[in-house]
């Protein structure tokens, strides 16, 4: 049997940290036995074998369809910072094409976060209401179009109208995704797992980087530049795969066919009460107590302070490479390698966050790291173009890592479904504020040195390192105040 049913805890539970417990004492809480959890009135134990059995059967289901998902929603929202400089040597970038001022660039891409802003939260209501697989089916193939759709443009307006809409089909992914992640796993197993499909944004730079470097050589093809080529050719697989997600996307583990009964009683049993259950829905009641809980607004700052670098890097890093002194194909081409680094270190960095407990740690060193690397980059003069390489080549792996220790963080202090339904699309659509900024800092009056986007980087990685050190000491003061048998806050 996976479920045993049990009359009370197990020997090692009811005698773990102490065998005589005082009215006074701490207890350690519910969450620090993984394989103990409540099913109605019932205590069970899990199999330990059978669940290992089981994450290691979701991680092939689940985890590379949202990782896959995510990689070419990055393309599609990334190939604009390609397009600028694609082919400007010749006169023929997007801006260039369409006679763009900087602020005219600016504001077409101001418009995709603002609809990101505000379809974020209603997407997460709707995935909930038509099903994981039919909504995100849906808004991948209407992204694709509108990627597509761009490469017909012929002016501003048409180029701001667009990135609107882009923004407004792409804005449910991510939050959706992270959503979807709270109904398989539980919280300490979901900050590699958050950081393996954050990762996918840096694979789509770097992969975003070598399309454009090889759709670059096509430039002119049948009376087209290269930049409404790239949008074509990366709109397309989005379209196509719609299809596909539509049929195999996982949505729940109440219902998923290619689970056995006995496996989906295990995998909402082992969830149960430490994270979200697929028919469980948003209630008002819940809704207002997250709305009013002030410690997650503090998780929403952080998520600001990260996303101006996040935003600022993957729009500019073609931008500032170019300023590095590498002009025409070449500076699409050296966008790679801090993009494939950041993979490397998203991964890591989750890893060790989730493996020791230490989500809070993980996002202060990396908004630290990210910090230094930033205030290094507009100390450095301006003809020190190895030197500046090196250093972005750190300064953008950290600043894409901060995001999954601060997700996990998050959904590990979310105690009900509604509350995840609502904070994770909260956080997100807050962040926006630090993606606005993010597109504003770097100026092309400015370059090559960059002087204000990297100050302002510098500065924003600072707060946050701050920040997570003090939101991390609010909670280590809640738990010890906590009474016996009160679930524990998670670091």
């Amino acid at each position: 049997m996976i479920l045993n049913d049990l009359p009370s805890l197990p020997q090692d539970v009811n005698n773990s940290d102490c065998s005589e417990k005082g009215e006074g004492e701490k207890q350690p809480s519910i969450h620090q036995y993984e394989h103990v959890v409540d099913t109605a009135s019932s205590l069970y134990q899990v199999d330990v074998d059978a669940e290992r059995r089981l994450v290691r059967r979701l991680d092939m289901r689940v985890i590379p369809a949202s990782m896959f998902l995510y990689f070419l929603c990055c393309i599609d929202r990334f190939n604009i910072g390609n397009a600028k400089i694609l082919n400007s040597d010749t006169g023929d970038s997007l801006v260039q094409s369409l006679r763009l001022s900087d602020k005219q660039y600016l504001i077409a891409l101001m418009v995709f976060f603002i609809a990101y802003a505000l379809f974020e939260t209603p997407s997460n209501y709707l995935l909930k209401k038509y099903k994981p697989s039919r909504w995100l089916a849906f808004l991948m193939f209407m992204w694709g179009a509108m990627t597509m759709i761009i490469a017909a443009c012929q002016n501003f307006a048409s180029l701001v109208a667009l990135r609107f809409l882009l923004g407004a089909f792409e804005a449910g992914l991510f939050p959706g995704i992270v959503y979807c992640l709270t109904f398989w796993y539980k919280p300490n197993e979901r900050a590699v797992r958050v950081a393996l499909i954050v990762a996918c944004a840096t694979l789509g730079g770097a992969f975003g980087g070598a399309i454009a470097f090889g759709v670059g050589k096509i430039n002119g093809a049948r009376g087209l530049e290269a930049w409404r080529w790239l949008f074509i050719f990366e709109g397309v697989p989005s379209c196509v795969c719609a299809v596909f997600t539509y049929f195999v996307f996982p949505d729940y583990p109440e219902t998923v066919p290619w689970l056995s009964p006995a496996e989906r009683e295990l995998a909402t049993a082992r969830i149960r009460g430490v994270a979200s259950l697929g028919h469980h829905q948003l209630t008002w009641a819940e809704a207002r107590e997250t709305l009013v809980e002030w410690r997650l607004y503090v998780h929403y700052l952080l998520f600001v302070a990260f996303s101006v670098g996040f935003a600022s890097m993957s729009l500019f890093a073609p931008t500032i490479v170019q300023g590095l002194g590498y002009e025409g194909l070449s500076a699409q081409l050296f966008t790679v390698p801090p993009y494939a680094i950041g993979f490397v270190v998203c991964v890591a960095v989750a890893w060790v966050s989730d493996r020791y407990e230490m989500r809070a740690l993980g996002a202060a060193f990396s908004f630290f790291v990210c910090a230094i690397a930033f205030l290094i980059e507009a100390l450095l003069p301006p003809t020190a173009y190895v030197a500046r390489y090196g250093v972005l080549c750190v300064a953008l792996p950290f600043a894409f890592a901060i995001s999954a220790p601060c997700l996990s963080w998050l959904t590990a202090n979310l105690r009900n479904t509604g509350a995840t339904t609502l904070a994770v699309p909260l956080n997100v659509s807050i962040a926006t504020i630090g993606q606005i900024t993010g597109t504003f800092i770097y100026k092309s009056s400015e370059a090559p040195s960059f002087p204000t986007g990297h100050y302002t980087n510098a500065g924003f990685m600072f707060a946050g390192s701050a920040l997570a050190l003090g939101l991390r000491s609010f909670y280590v003061r809640r738990n010890r105040e906590l009474a016996v048998g009160e679930p524990r806050w998670r670091m």
